[in-house]
């Protein structure tokens, strides 16, 4: 059962419920999970044969739950799940799954703003890991082969590079191709080969523009893509209690490690970048707060790798090292600037918890053990 499973049937009974998240990531599989346990039908926009029966609305009033797979990519789907919704919520209950942001793509059609719950899901991390598996040697294999289900469970690197280019190219050439209406394929590939080598480090979208031969502002619509395909996430400065901070230059970090090209000090930032967003997505889809992940860098160049920003205030300050466990300089120098008592540093190959003050040098292991379900008294 995935992480997101018991909130997602309890949320059923109330709405409709959406799940997005990267290509191959599991959300198929969790559906179908839930499908056997309740009288349903699983619909797939991708065969031809599944799009006449949504079309027609072709289930039976015994089929109380409906799950619709890659549906966004019809382009009135939000008008047909709408009606269907609207007519038919007293007898069925619907599940709608994809791998493109559902709640970003508005096309041809009416709002669903009130009609539904959307959840994402993320690959396995060290929250969620196989009950058999050592939490030690789950952290090497997401450092080597990433947490995608398939490479994840196989374990092997090979694989995982035959995987990880095939999922990619049909991204490109298929998802992106037929969602975005995008012909320049081949050089958005080289932008994306381009991003892999900046993981971590801050983007200038104009040296980008310069490689690639268009414009800046190309650049960063294809940046937009990619993120609403699931590929990367773009991580911006938190400026608004800083008065010399950057306020523009943005990084990205891959939902897949295995995109990463860059030593493992690059992974392991790319892996607690993961792990933060998908604790901040949480917060979001469960809670409903106004959470965010940013990170913090002024002009003097004082820097911390990530910063939790909770209702517009900065919640908690994280610095991820992979060696290194001397207390961070930039984590006590925006602690106090900007009173945040809450500072820790995860250290990749550091097997103890100690403190320095009010810093917490810890591992990823215990960090990241479990998703922190309620940040209420924070937030209050």
């Amino acid at each position: 059962m995935r992480y997101i499973t018991p909130y997602v049937k309890q949320d059923l009974g109330k709405k409709m419920v959406f799940i997005g998240g990267p290509r191959q990531c599991g959300k198929t599989t969790l559906a179908k999970s839930i499908l056997k346990e309740s009288p349903g039908i699983y619909l797939n926009w991708d065969r031809i044969q599944d799009q006449k029966m949504i079309l027609k609305g072709g289930w039976t009033d015994d089929q109380t739950l409906i799950v619709l797979d890659e549906i966004h990519k019809y382009k009135k789907w939000k008008t047909l799940v709408k009606g269907y919704f609207d007519t038919e919520n007293d007898r069925h209950k619907f599940l709608v799954t994809g791998s493109a942001r559902l709640d970003v793509y508005r096309k041809g059609g009416d709002s669903l703003l009130g009609r539904y719950h959307y959840w994402r899901l993320h690959p396995f991390s060290l929250f969620e890991l196989p009950n058999s598996m050592d939490p030690r040697k789950a952290l090497l294999r997401l450092m080597t082969v990433g947490g995608f289900p398939e490479p994840f469970l196989s374990g092997s690197e090979r694989d995982a590079r035959r995987w990880r280019e095939e999922r990619n190219s049909r991204i490109l050439r298929d998802d992106i191709r037929d969602l975005e209406g995008v012909r320049q394929i081949g050089q958005m590939a080289l932008l994306l080969e381009l991003l892999k080598t900046r993981t971590g480090s801050t983007i200038s979208l104009s040296n980008l523009a310069e490689d690639l031969q268009v414009s800046s502002v190309t650049v960063g619509k294809w940046i937009e893509i990619f993120e609403k395909m699931y590929l990367l996430f773009v991580v911006h400065p938190y400026s608004k209690s800083l008065s010399r901070g950057i306020k523009k230059a943005f990084k990205v970090y891959f939902y897949d490690l295995g995109d990463v090209d860059g030593n493992e000090g690059a992974r392991f930032e790319n892996l607690v970048a993961s792990h933060l967003l998908q604790q901040v997505h949480f917060w979001q889809d469960y809670q409903g707060r106004k959470v965010q992940l940013c990170y913090l860098r002024d002009k003097e160049k004082h820097e911390v790798d990530f910063a939790v920003i909770l209702n517009g205030k900065v919640h908690e300050l994280i610095e991820a090292k992979w060696s290194d466990d001397a207390p961070s300089k930039g984590l006590f120098y925006f602690s106090e600037k900007l009173r945040c008592p809450r500072k820790v540093q995860i250290v990749a190959q550091s097997s103890e918890n100690r403190r320095k003050g009010d810093l917490l040098i810890t591992n990823p292991l215990s960090y990241f053990s479990k998703l922190r379900e309620d940040i209420t008294a924070a937030a209050n």
